[in-house]
């Protein structure tokens, strides 16, 4: 029987599935609930095999960009209440790094990624899952910022590749996985009522008795 509760933070790139799972942890840890975070993007399949330019026209927007056995292996042990190593993924040069960081289980397992809901031996593990929808010129535009700004890239690659592979593919897996989600997120909402309420549901599900009010995510 697993140990611990996991819930699923699934949306299209640029949703702000990062941050709202960040605001997350933020509460049920000040809260005294452990949380082990396991994002879907650390299991990025090693492309160093590839030159340079190879690497930049892979479709990392397809279930098979990702080490999908590896991941929901790992998700299974973290809920059962196992240690795992995850895999360190280096998104500047496309490439997984020699190391790895050990992640301990915790009452609640936290993961997000574009294919979580996509993905049935994932799907399957999560307690809790929930889809963040926002209007695709706003993901665009959040993608933008974060690719120039942590991942060394032009405005004009991010474009090019949004249009060329992240569209076409939120259109054949990740939007219609949105099915299979517990309840929908509206990714241009208040965040730290977003963050709250799905902490207080996790709170729940843990049968405790914490007083969430009051306590929300920094800003």
């Amino acid at each position: 029987m697993p140990t611990a509760i996991v819930c699923g933070i699934c949306g299209g790139a640029g949703a702000g599935k990062s941050t709202l799972a960040g605001a997350v942890v933020e509460i049920l840890e000040q809260l005294g609930i452990g949380v082990a975070l396991l994002p879907f993007d650390d299991y990025y399949r090693d492309h160093g095999h590839l030159g340079v330019a190879e690497r930049a026209l892979v479709n990392y927007d397809h279930p098979d960009s990702l080490d999908l056995g590896r991941f929901a292996a790992d998700l299974g042990d973290l809920a059962d209440g196992r240690p795992v190593d995850v895999p360190v993924y280096d998104f500047t040069d496309h490439r997984r790094r020699p190391e790895s960081r050990r992640l301990s289980p915790q009452p609640v397992v936290l993961t997000e990624g574009i294919l979580l809901l996509a993905t049935p031996d994932v799907r399957r593990l999560l307690d809790v899952a929930v889809f963040i929808d926002v209007p695709e010129d706003i993901r665009l535009e959040r993608r933008i910022v974060r690719d120039v700004e942590e991942r060394g890239r032009t405005p004009e690659s991010v474009r090019a590749q949004f249009a060329a592979t992240v569209a076409p593919m939120h259109e054949r897996f990740v939007a219609p996985s949105a099915a299979h989600a517990d309840g929908l997120v509206d990714g241009t909402g208040n965040l730290a009522e977003q963050a709250t309420d799905l902490a207080a549901l996790l709170v729940d599900r843990l049968g405790g008795d914490a007083n969430i009010e009051g306590v929300a995510p920094h800003s």
